[in-house]
């Protein structure tokens, strides 16, 4: 079993030699020796007057010595020496045991790793550091055959075999096979979270946790898939997206048979079917199926955008969001039409596109009919019956019914013509101004109306059109 007494402290401390004198007599009772004791210290300042060498620090003792020849053949005793830590008080029966507890203390690491560099205290912490270099694992378990690079570790792993869960919750009564599983447990009821970040302070129960954190500030991904390149900033995120090339869909849904890469994603659908969305929001009472869901919406009440882009300091919500942002500078388009072999950013643009070689419109509008190919185009859309115009105009209070025709017209103040035509030299304050406009030189009358083929520029001229066929 490898030593992980691999902690600093800055102090220097001192080690207590005692005899303790047990005087056993012809009986067979203790006697207690009534004598006096002589302490001294060895300063430096003894050390100066001997003329030598300062001594090493095992060596710079207080010793406490009593008189060891007291006995007599009618009063025999036996001797123990102890050997006692001035920081701590703790008791060693053994020098060689006190000063590696020392190095504790002192923070002195008299063994490193050749390769990283690393410090430990003891030879034995060396030993099991290098199996993480090796890959060496000599301890095997004889159920199942999981190796280990302790036997400290093999001890513990056994009780997921034996069922045996020695440490207990006070509180809660949960049981645990490991004692640093309690104390992380012990968290979730007193709320401490002692790891904390020091970018945007984020605290956490465990020190893995903040290290997978930190590599949302970084962009760490050490994690790569083999088969297609993408990176991961956790293993688990790694093993989840190689079933998506294996196509080990495992956990299947019993209702509706569709099947799922995670237990977490499947547990999350079986809520649609139970209706049992069981977190909402304290603000508008949108209910959702994931506490993770919850957190990435009250952010839209918050305005809490934890992850910027390093080029253009944009700001997320969620570091998917940014990922897909990251594209627009790198010019990745990892999904592509196989029809007509357009290049998307994101999966879902992919799939909206494909409704237009589908003429697939799931989104339908309740109060005329018409259908739409997302879920914001039918959102705009029930504008024009509602009449809501959430966009204004802060100039001169006119109201818009979309954030783009906002811009456009806020050009109109700012004088900020931006889109000129290459023939005429007319400018517009919008590119589909334009694209309208450049039709009248090109002849392109890209609607047409499906009764007589008559051809028109814009979409609303069609509209009008097609009431005189109503009439």
């Amino acid at each position: 079993t490898c030593s992980s007494l691999d902690e600093e402290d800055p102090e220097l401390p001192l080690i207590k030699e005692e005899w303790e004198e047990v005087c056993i007599g012809e009986e067979g009772e203790e006697l207690e020796l009534k004598q006096e004791n002589y302490d001294f210290m060895v300063t430096e300042d003894d050390q100066e007057n001997m003329d030598s060498k300062p001594e090493p620090i095992e060596n710079q003792l207080t010793v406490t010595a009593s008189l060891d020849s007291i006995h007599t053949p009618e009063r025999p005793f036996s001797c123990k020496k102890h050997f006692s830590c001035k920081v701590c008080k703790k008791d060693f029966t053994k020098r060689k045991n006190v000063k590696l507890h020392m190095r504790t203390q002192t923070g002195e690491k008299l063994f490193s790793c050749d390769i990283c560099s690393k410090g430990f205290i003891n030879s034995g912490a060396l030993t099991c550091h290098m199996r993480t270099h090796t890959g060496e694992r000599p301890f095997t378990c004889k159920v199942c055959q999981k190796s280990f690079t302790q036997s400290s570790y093999l001890n513990i792993h056994m009780r997921s075999h034996t069922g045996e869960r020695p440490y207990s919750c006070d509180i809660c009564k949960k049981t645990f096979i490991h004692a640093n599983s309690l104390t992380y447990h012990m968290r979730t009821h007193t709320g401490e979270r002692p790891y904390s970040c020091k970018l945007c302070q984020k605290g956490f129960m465990q020190s893995k946790d903040l290290k997978v954190h930190m590599r949302t500030h970084t962009g760490e991904r050490p994690f790569t898939c083999e088969v297609c390149g993408k990176s991961f900033t956790t293993g688990s995120d790694l093993k989840v997206h190689i079933r998506t090339h294996t196509a080990k869909k495992l956990f299947p849904c019993d209702i509706c048979k569709k099947t799922f890469i995670h237990v977490n994603s499947l547990t999350s659908h079986m809520r649609t079917h139970t209706a049992k969305k069981l977190f909402s929001c304290d603000i508008c009472k949108k209910v959702f199926v994931s506490s993770r869901n919850l957190t990435y919406h009250m952010r839209t009440h918050t305005d809490e955008r934890p992850y910027s882009c390093k080029v253009c300091k944009k700001c997320f919500t969620q570091h998917s969001c940014l990922n897909v942002h990251m594209r627009t500078h790198t010019g990745e388009k990892p999904y592509s039409c196989k029809v007509c072999e357009k290049h998307f950013t994101q999966k879902s643009s992919l799939n909206v596109h494909m409704r237009i070689h589908t003429g697939e419109r799931p989104f339908t509008c309740e109060v005329c009919g018409k259908s739409f190919t997302t879920g914001s185009d039918l959102k705009i859309h029930m504008r024009i019956h509602t009449g809501e115009r959430p966009f204004t105009c802060e100039v001169c209070g006119k109201g818009f019914t979309t954030g783009s025709d906002l811009k456009a017209h806020i050009r109109t103040h700012t004088a900020k013509k931006l889109f000129p035509c290459d023939i005429c030299k007319k400018v517009f304050v919008s590119l589909r101004n334009l694209t309208c406009h450049m039709r009248i030189h090109t002849g392109e009358r890209p609607y047409s109306c499906k009764l007589c083929q008559k051809g028109f520029r814009q979409s609303r001229d069609l509209k009008v059109h097609m009431r005189t066929h109503t009439c």
